[in-house]
């Protein structure tokens, strides 16, 4: 007990010396919230434990299940948790002093009430204690006097070998059970012997993990204080890259507005492209079209004139002619262009100004606004770096603080008390070890004696059986049995007498031993077993009247920590630490004791006081500002571009030359034959040569095709972008001194929101190894399995497996014997007569029986 309580102790002491020089960040702090990467910090090393405590007796298991049943019987009440706690409240002084005290009456009738089944079984073995002397001796005198079957002479009977085989049946299965009883009582005594020698190989295993324990501790320990490196590592690493992850969460608050703006600027930018180039690109359409559309016109004007020198011929003015040549006069409007590009509205002053807008790169302007605006990171890198000095001055004063904890703390020189203790201890174990097993062997001896008288009674028994059964003749009468037969008998009578002898004995050495081993079975082991006793032990002030909870009074001085021996043993048998096992943050607060709040505290002000000036960036000039305005009124929505939809939407000409020159040359038909006719004919195929030479081409041709393609898409594109281009560049204007304005004035306030979101980052890593060392703490620093194993060893292995279970078989096949030795006598006894020679038979005649004796007597 005091080898567990110094084991126990040793890790609060280890960890109270922990507590004054590690800080924890105190609790309620945002740092919890901070999205700090997950460190991996390992795993504790752990050691190896090597004890078994999961015992397997075998096949003498069946005979410890079978007493086991029989004190059930025995004892069938349920452990009393009550009882026994009042029991121990009442004080058994007082009980003695004060018994005639009702609660003492009553608490004494509940007591006799539990053990009514041992009581009964007790008086039982008394009665057979104190009658069998008594009978054996009133037995002896009886027989004596020639009665009880001491008579020698045997009546004569028809039945007598039916008698006789049956009481010797009887009397061979008695010895069979008895011998059945008795091997039961030699394994047991047998089996105890080999445990308590096996028991040295046991004790030595729990040593070497308590050693374990002891000697892992430290280094377990040492791992948690050297993974604050990693802590550290990982906060040096962050503060070294300040720049891209501080000034990059800075930058990227910042262009949440800023890109927008210079997006904007940059699509701008691209619609100054695009309006100049689709500008151009109906100039140059327009003049393209202008050039054919002319060109037409002028050999269209011809061919009108020459028609109309045609018409002036006197042959029209014949009456046949007259309707033709005015219906043909009529028509001559329809010779004349439809799309008109002439009419159109130039755009070369707009042009001009986009020329001019242009020669101001906007694009490189961003582009600069860009490049000033991403060297944030770097800008913040340079102007952090006396912080980042400050900051790791700190972190590397909490790390020295932790790297000298094994200088400055006892935890070795405690360690070194309890390898100590332990090392006397199991030496102290050793030395007297051999007294053990010396004591063992004279309790085997004396057990083993025990044996022998029920194996003597068997061998008389076995003899006379094996005697009498041999030598028997069943035509022999009584006073003519043969020396074998006779000595069966006597051997049978031999084996009474020893029973007599040794019966009250043996059942003594049973009641003493049932009596104990019973009662620690149903009192001590079961308990154990369904962890009941821990219940009664764990009842307020039961052990101490002073302190609420026992072990917590011994362990910490503070009997109201909620410390129970059920809960200790739970955790230990889960191999938890002791730490969580013992409940030392009920007493040692972790949050209050590892307290870094001082140093936090500096590294939160650094960063308050962090500034960082980002007037030198400037994301768009007054030059690139200007273009965007003069942009704005190039008059670029003055433009006419219905008129522009409305010309290249129309066809070349006003009517089809093709049906124009076929009507005409139908006209013609229609004519007398003559000189009109032919030459009415000649315009209809100069008609037709214009329209494949000129109108073809404009409609066909890739040239005019494209120009009148590009020419409809570039007054799209200017229709499109000048829509609210005013405003669109108003809004554009605004959001980029919107964005300069947060830059240059409302920077700071960004820059302290993402400095403390970094500054609870860097702590979080600290919270996260702080967590890391109460969870290792408690669940894999000095796991506390060896302490279950020591309580294993002691009471469930040791104790009921080893010694309680052996003793409870031993008087269990040792009383079966004893109880077995009554009908063994009586059978015995009844067999003797049918065996042993007598002095006198019944002889029978005619008339009367004449008992007559034998030998010389009869002459």
């Amino acid at each position: 007990m005091a080898a567990g309580l110094c084991l126990l102790l040793l890790p609060l002491w280890a960890v109270r010396t922990v507590s004054d020089m590690q800080p924890v960040y105190r609790a309620g702090s945002p740092v919890a919230a901070a999205a700090a990467a997950t460190l991996d910090f390992g795993s504790v090393p752990a050691g190896t434990y090597d004890t078994n405590t999961n015992y397997e007796p075998g096949g003498i298991g069946i005979l410890f299940h079978l007493v086991e049943g029989f004190l059930s019987m025995v004892q069938p009440n349920p452990f009393p948790q009550e009882l026994a706690r009042k029991i121990a409240q009442q004080r058994f002084a007082e009980i003695q002093g004060e018994y005639q005290k009702p609660e003492n009456v009553v608490l004494t009738l509940q007591t006799l009430h539990y053990e009514v089944g041992f009581l009964v079984a007790a008086a039982i073995g008394l009665l057979f204690i104190l009658l069998m002397p008594l009978v054996g001796l009133c037995f002896c005198m009886c027989r004596c006097c020639d009665n009880c079957g001491g008579e020698m002479h045997q009546r004569q009977k028809k039945n007598n070998d039916c008698k006789r085989g049956c009481f010797a049946t009887f009397l061979f299965a008695s010895s069979l059970i008895m011998s059945i009883c008795v091997l039961s009582a030699y394994a047991a005594n047998q089996h105890l012997t080999t445990q308590v020698r096996g028991t040295k190989k046991l004790v030595n295993s729990n040593f070497k993990d308590l050693k374990t324990l002891i000697n892992e501790a430290p280094m377990q320990i040492d791992y948690l204080v050297n993974q604050y490196n990693t802590t550290k590592n990982k906060a040096m690493s962050d503060l070294n890259n300040i720049g891209p992850l501080l000034g990059g969460r800075v930058q990227e608050q910042l262009g949440r507005e800023v890109r927008p703006a210079f997006d904007a600027i940059l699509n701008m930018a691209g619609a100054i492209r695009e309006t100049k180039e689709a500008l151009e690109n109906v100039s140059v359409s327009v003049e393209v079209m202008k050039e054919g559309t002319e060109r037409l016109q002028a050999n269209l004007t011809d061919a009108k004139a020459n028609l109309s020198n045609t018409l002036g011929d006197p042959a029209c003015k014949q009456a046949q002619a007259v309707e033709i040549c005015n219906s043909i006069r009529n028509s001559f409007n329809q010779l004349n262009i439809n799309a008109n590009f002439s009419g159109l509205p130039n755009v070369t002053s707009q042009l001009n100004i986009l020329n001019d807008i242009r020669k101001t790169d906007l694009t490189s302007l961003v582009q600069k606004g860009y490049a000033a605006f991403n060297d944030t990171p770097e800008l913040v890198q340079n102007q952090t770096r006396n912080i980042e000095s400050d900051i790791k001055n700190v972190l590397d004063s909490i790390g020295g603080n932790i790297s000298n904890f094994s200088k400055v703390s006892p935890v070795q020189h405690i360690l070194s008390n309890a390898s100590h203790f332990v090392t006397q201890s199991e030496a102290y174990i050793r030395e007297y070890y051999p007294v053990v097993e010396q004591y063992d062997f004279y309790r085997w001896l004396g057990s083993l004696v025990l044996c022998c008288m029920l194996i003597l009674i068997l061998i008389f028994f076995g003899l006379g059986l094996l005697c009498g059964s041999c030598g028997y003749d069943r035509h022999a009468s009584p006073t003519t049995r043969g020396c074998i037969s006779n000595t069966g008998g006597n051997l049978l009578m031999a084996g009474v007498g020893f029973s007599f002898l040794f019966s009250w004995v043996l059942m003594a050495i049973v009641l003493a031993t049932f009596i104990a081993g019973g009662n620690v079975e149903k009192l001590v082991c079961e308990p154990y077993a369904d962890r009941s006793i821990f219940k009664v032990l764990d009842t307020p002030y039961l052990l101490n009247s002073q302190w609420r909870h026992y072990l917590s009074g011994v362990l910490f001085q503070s009997p109201n920590v909620n410390l129970t021996f059920e809960k200790v043993y739970s955790d230990c048998k889960e191999n938890k630490g002791i730490y969580s096992a013992l409940e030392i943050e009920n007493v040692f607060h972790l949050n209050e004791l590892l307290n870094i709040s001082m140093y936090m505290d500096d590294i939160e002000s650094k960063f308050e006081h962090l500034n960082v000036s980002f007037d030198h960036i400037i994301l768009l000039d007054e030059t690139g500002k200007q273009a965007l305005r003069k942009f704005g009124s190039a008059g670029i929505e003055d433009i006419d571009f219905d008129a522009f939809m409305s010309e290249t939407s129309k066809s070349v000409t006003k009517v089809d030359l093709l049906a124009f020159a076929n009507e005409l040359e139908a006209s013609s038909d229609k004519l007398p034959k003559g000189a009109l006719g032919n030459a009415l004919k000649g315009h209809a195929n100069s008609i037709r040569m214009i329209h494949l030479q000129q109108v073809v081409p404009l409609e066909q041709s890739m040239k005019y095709v494209k120009a009148r393609t590009t020419l409809n898409q570039s007054v799209r594109v200017l229709q499109r972008s000048s829509v609210e281009l005013g405003g669109k560049i108003a809004g554009v204007i605004s959001s980029i001194d919107s964005a300069q304005f947060l830059i240059s004035h409302n920077a700071s306030s960004v820059i302290i929101k993402e400095s403390k979101r970094f500054a609870d980052t860097v702590m979080g890593y600290f919270v996260q190894y702080l967590h890391w060392v109460k969870d290792s703490l408690s669940f894999e620093v000095a796991t506390c399995k060896p302490l279950s194993n020591l309580v294993d060893t002691a009471v469930d292995v040791f104790l009921c497996s080893y010694v309680v279970d052996s003793v409870n078989a031993f008087w269990f096949g040792l009383g079966g014997a004893t109880i077995f030795l009554i009908p063994a006598i009586v059978f015995a006894v009844k067999l003797a007569k049918f065996y042993r020679r007598m002095d006198t038979e019944d002889v029978y005649d005619d008339v009367e029986i004449i008992p007559m004796k034998n030998g010389i007597e009869q002459w």
